[in-house]
């Protein structure tokens, strides 16, 4: 054999090796439960979703901001070790699903789950957000009952967690009315209650983001979280509303942050691990 052969005989034996070791470490990581990357989906509705992402945004639609088209920026490596106890990687991609008028329901029949199910990984985070949509009595497309509402809240729940991922119900964020004596009221009746029944039924994690963003928009003023925080705009200020506009469901860039903010803090405080423990000692 020439010294040439010798050598790429030496380089191909070096790369199947260097290979081998990798798959290797890749699924010693694996069985620990370690990933480089995890994926955090996020299911819900119009004020979730990342509006960014539809064509001519910046004229047609902004500044109109989910909270969850910001959530990516919580998601930070050197902000992970806040929630370590949910994320289990040194990276995090967040997979902005949410679709406005969605509901439990609509979100499932036109195949929306199914097309994230079929591509949820061991380790992945499921946050569910509906609520908004499922009370709409007047809107038959989007109207679920009560139990109805549970139901697919337990299949998403139960769907996940089939997948080796970690579900987290989001009840739905409030809404800018009504106000009484400085004091933000609920909109979503009976619903953030039957999501806490189902979080509590499935031993689930729960983040109650109704509850939190009253508090939190309440310290913070009607006058401001109208102006600052709501889609209430002036007229003649952005291409998209010329002639202004009166919305007191969806955000502001600035809202979005804040009721981000509120969800990640949320996750920060919450034990997760509890839930999850209880589930495998049932079984």
């Amino acid at each position: 054999m020439s010294r040439k052969s010798r050598f790429l005989t030496m380089l191909i034996i070096t790369a199947l090796v260097s290979s081998f070791a990798g798959e290797q470490d890749a699924g010693s990581d694996w069985h620990e439960g370690k990933k480089k990357s995890t994926r955090v989906w996020l299911i819900g509705d119009s004020t979730m979703t990342d509006y960014s992402q539809e064509e001519d945004y910046m004229s047609k639609r902004y500044p109109m901001t989910g909270w969850g088209q910001v959530f990516q920026q919580f998601m930070a490596s050197d902000s992970l070790h806040m929630v370590r106890h949910i994320i289990r990687s040194d990276s995090v991609i967040v997979d902005d699903r949410a679709k406005g008028g969605r509901s439990t329901r609509s979100f499932f029949e036109e195949g929306r789950w199914s097309e994230i199910y079929r591509q949820l990984q061991p380790g992945d985070v499921v946050m569910i957000q509906f609520g908004h949509n499922d009370a709409s009595v007047a809107k038959g497309e989007r109207y679920v009952s009560l139990p109805g509402y549970r139901e697919f809240l337990r299949l998403y729940v139960t769907q996940s967690r089939e997948k080796g991922a970690l579900p987290i119900l989001i009840t739905p964020v409030a809404r800018n009315y009504p106000w009484e004596d400085g004091k933000l009221g609920n909109t979503h009746g009976d619903y953030p209650k039957a999501m806490g029944e189902v979080a509590a039924e499935q031993g689930c994690p729960l983040i109650d983001l109704t509850t939190l963003s009253m508090q939190f928009f309440s310290e913070s003023g009607e006058a401001f979280v109208t102006r600052t925080y709501f889609m209430n705009i002036p007229a003649g200020l952005y291409e998209a509303y010329p002639g202004g506009l009166k919305d007191n469901t969806h955000f502001q860039p600035a809202g979005a942050m804040a009721v981000a903010a509120l969800v990640f803090r949320a996750m920060k405080e919450y034990n997760i691990d509890e839930p999850e423990k209880e589930i495998k000692r049932k079984k």
